[in-house]
């Protein structure tokens, strides 16, 4: 009788304890408020480079930084609104992942906007004067 009336209480103590889980469990993933938030701001941050691409607002050259400006602003944003990645979290586990991954991204977009420009540099020659005939080609002649 005792180790069922212990069963009990363990078990009320651990329902009691559960909910109070719960509450701490739902503060970590954020509320409804953040997700608004974050999904607000998502749809901004897509809807300004969209806008401005569509209607040239500005030069092609200082249009490929800003998207590029807002997209590395909206990868943090879905860091902090969505995967609730902050220096309180984890223990400030969650704020060194942050960090790697804007060092990261600053490589990536670095990379890739090195990798585009000597692409597209290489693999659209230059036409000639008379325009018959593709940079190089006059050798095989």
């Amino acid at each position: 009788m005792s180790s069922l009336n212990h069963a009990h209480g363990h078990d009320h103590a651990h329902g009691h304890g559960h909910g109070h889980h719960d509450d701490d469990h739902l503060e970590a993933h954020g509320s409804f408020k953040d997700y608004t938030i974050g999904f607000i701001l998502s749809v901004i941050l897509t809807a300004i480079p969209f806008w401005l691409v569509m209607t040239h607002q500005l030069p092609p050259g200082t249009t490929k930084f800003v998207i590029l400006g807002f997209a590395a602003v909206q990868v943090v944003v879905h860091m902090v609104y969505f995967l609730h990645m902050n220096s309180k979290s984890e223990g400030g586990w969650n704020m060194m992942a942050m960090i790697l991954t804007v060092i990261l991204l600053v490589i990536v977009l670095s990379g890739s906007i090195w990798v585009m420009y000597h692409m597209n540099a290489n693999m659209m020659p230059h036409m000639s004067n008379d325009g018959a005939s593709v940079h190089g080609m006059h050798d095989m002649q």
